[in-house]
């Protein structure tokens, strides 16, 4: 089960990253058809419902949170953002790459990934298409920073990395605050090499388009409400406060901000629903894409190949590397969390790890710490929600981020686990 849950993972991979299949055609068909060749065909249909039921709160979630920030711009409440950060950053691709790994740092802190997705895409996007700069830089920028920040205590893998090893989630923070520092300064120097480069392609001089200011201007649109600019401030502020206090869960939140933008920037019937009209396709996409993905984790979780394909791993872990298994899950992680679910991972995997590294006296704080320094190239895993809410906002293929951001997450990786040894934190 171990081999045939690698060669499932492994045919989805090459049918998505050669364009062979649509990413929601191979998430539904590549399990379907290992899951009827094994001879599972009376169990597949529970197995996918489980996997769909499971991702529902993310899908319920990202829903109304791309209909939120749709319409909060839609209203212009990040005009002013995007005037500003025209006038701060000027023409200037190098300050536009660090204005946009600064502002993924701040909004990162709130724990939540989609959220600082949609809020730094929708503020820092139109800078890039009209300098004509690389859209994929900022998904670089926003994967470089996030993911690093991501490890605060209410963030989602340290919660899960301490739920499952029954550790503190503070004292798995506090040891990796060093290792995330340094982290940040891995996302700062690229975002300092790439913008570097993205002058000399663009030719960049200071002063060069200062004559083409005037025609930078945003247009006032119909849709925006200026007058309603501070109230649409402290509703999205209100909900990222809520959202940090744990004060519901985040679908209801979302949900109910939703309805409340509505409400207050477009009052009538048939103005909301142009609204919801205006973005319902890119919506559909990511909300299928999420059930298709849910299926997938599914079938690959039900069938038992999970748990074959981490007993497998250790398996092959020789026993005098025993001493070392918080480096070793470190390393693990990377390649477990890109081929399955951050919750496939921390409650299925890393509970085996921690067994076997209990036998050789290692601390389930190292573990826990180490579990989470994978999580830059877990970002671009085809099975989570993030990268394809990501490719979907910059119109780009989902192989297409992955094949440029994969480089940069495996560096960030290496980065974070080489901190964490130098200071200590997982040996």
């Amino acid at each position: 089960m171990a081999w045939v849950g690698f060669a499932m993972v492994s045919a989805f991979m090459l049918l998505i990253m050669t364009r062979r299949l649509s990413a929601i055609v191979a998430l539904i068909l590549v399990p379907v058809a290992f899951a009827l060749a094994l001879g599972l065909g009376t169990q597949m249909g529970d197995m996918v419902l489980d996997g769909v039921l499971k991702v529902t709160p993310t899908a319920m979630m990202l829903m109304f949170a791309l209909l939120y920030f749709a319409v909060m711009f839609d209203a212009g409440l990040f005009e002013p953002a995007v005037q500003r950060i025209i006038r701060w950053v000027g023409n200037d691709p190098l300050r536009i790459t660090l204005g946009t790994a600064a502002l993924s740092t701040v909004i990162s802190l709130d724990g939540d990934g989609a959220t600082t997705v949609l809020v730094v895409v929708t503020a820092f996007l139109p800078v890039y298409l009209r300098l004509g700069m690389n859209p994929l830089i900022l998904a670089v920028m926003l994967l470089l920073t996030n993911t690093v920040i991501n490890i605060v205590p209410w963030g989602g893998p340290t919660a899960r990395a301490a739920s499952a090893l029954h550790v503190d989630a503070m004292d798995v923070f506090v040891g990796l605050i060093p290792a995330m520092l340094i982290g940040l300064v891995y996302a700062f120097s690229a975002a300092w090499w790439l913008g570097t480069r993205e002058r000399r392609r663009l030719g960049w001089v200071p002063g060069q388009l200062d004559a083409a200011a005037p025609e930078l201007e945003r247009k006032i649109k119909d849709s925006h409400r200026p007058r309603l600019f501070w109230v649409n401030l402290a509703l999205t502020l209100g909900l990222v406060v809520s959202m940090g206090l744990g004060l519901g869960p985040l679908p209801v939140l979302m949900m109910i901000a939703l309805a409340l933008a509505l409400v207050i920037n477009y009052p009538r019937l048939a103005e909301q629903k142009e609204r919801i009209a205006a973005h319902s396709e890119n919506v559909l996409n990511v909300v299928a894409l999420i059930f298709a993905a849910g299926a997938f984790t599914g079938i690959l979780t039900g069938s038992g190949m999970v748990d074959a394909m981490s007993k497998a791993f250790l398996d092959m872990v020789p026993e005098s590397s025993g001493p070392y298994m918080s480096v070793i899950t470190s390393l693990a992680a990377i390649p477990f969390t890109f081929f399955m679910s951050n919750d496939a991972f921390f409650y299925g995997i890393l509970p085996i790890l921690n067994g076997a590294a209990a036998q050789y006296g290692v601390d389930p704080l190292f573990i826990a710490r180490a579990s989470v320094l994978g999580q830059p190239v877990h970002a671009l895993s085809p099975l989570i929600a993030a990268p394809y809410l990501l490719a979907g906002l910059l119109k780009r293929d989902m192989g297409e981020l992955q094949r440029y951001g994969l480089v940069w997450a495996l560096g960030c990786s290496a980065v974070l686990i080489l901190s964490a040894l130098v200071t200590g934190a997982i040996i």
